[in-house]
């Protein structure tokens, strides 16, 4: 194999590896921000528990103030009624104590629905908080696993990036402007294998005498369609045409 495209191969696959790693590198930011979101929700529930639970109790708390303000009305009938000295008047205390005795079994009714409500309500918040407890757990350890990655993957960089120094210095200079001409061009992809008589990347059909060329590896051969330097991998499935 012509000396050049071997290490403009050898180059193609270093980029498309370290393109891969910047592609990981750069997404990791979205997924941390994902995994703060996830938290920020989870947190939010929790809160809005604690609301609804905080409201429940503040509405029991108006429910037993009523209660004993009709409480207090009760006891100052069921005395006034001992001092009434027409039947008139017994008959309309009689309505007044009943009147509030009712109202005081709907709000004794109340105050059990409320507390029935707030028991559920502060189970609710024991789920939600531990539930929040477990995401800040996973979301910390997530957390901590990108990072990780992130700097091993910045440090993998750093070595292709001296890889890729040391290789593309012992490129013929011809060679090295073709594949860099091309690279800029076509999204960083510069050589790509003849596959089954294609340009495996456009996917062209080849001619017969290009592809006989492309074969033998001894020079640099460009496609007529894509433009990108093309080679031959005997391990691969023929280069040639069924």
């Amino acid at each position: 194999m012509l000396a050049d495209l071997e290490r403009l191969i050898r180059l193609q696959r270093l980029d498309d590896a370290a393109a891969e790693v910047e592609r990981t590198v750069d997404a990791i930011p979205a997924r941390i921000e994902a995994l703060d979101t996830r938290l920020t929700a989870s947190t939010a529930t929790v809160d809005a528990a604690k609301r609804r639970l905080d409201d429940k109790k503040a509405e029991r708390h108006a429910v037993e103030k009523d209660l004993g303000e009709v409480q207090t009305r009760l006891s100052r009938f069921k005395e006034q009624l001992m001092a009434v000295k027409t039947n008139k008047e017994y008959t309309a205390m009689q309505h007044e104590i009943a009147t509030a005795e009712a109202r005081v079994q709907r709000l004794e009714d109340a105050i059990l629905e409320h507390m029935l409500d707030i028991d559920d309500l502060m189970a609710e918040v024991e789920e939600t908080e531990r539930a929040l407890q477990a995401d800040r757990t996973e979301v910390e350890h997530e957390r901590a696993q990108l990072e990780s990655q992130r700097a091993r993957l910045e440090d993998e960089l750093g070595g292709t990036s001296d890889e890729r120094a040391k290789l593309i210095g012992s490129i013929g200079a011809a060679a090295r402007r073709v594949f860099e001409t091309i690279a800029s061009q076509r999204h960083g992809i510069a050589v790509v294998e003849a596959r089954d008589g294609h340009c495996k990347l456009c996917n062209v059909r080849l001619r017969p005498q290009m592809l006989n060329r492309i074969l033998l590896n001894a020079e640099l051969i460009q496609c007529e369609s894509c433009m990108r330097i093309l080679y031959y991998h005997p391990d691969s499935v023929s280069a040639q045409s069924t």
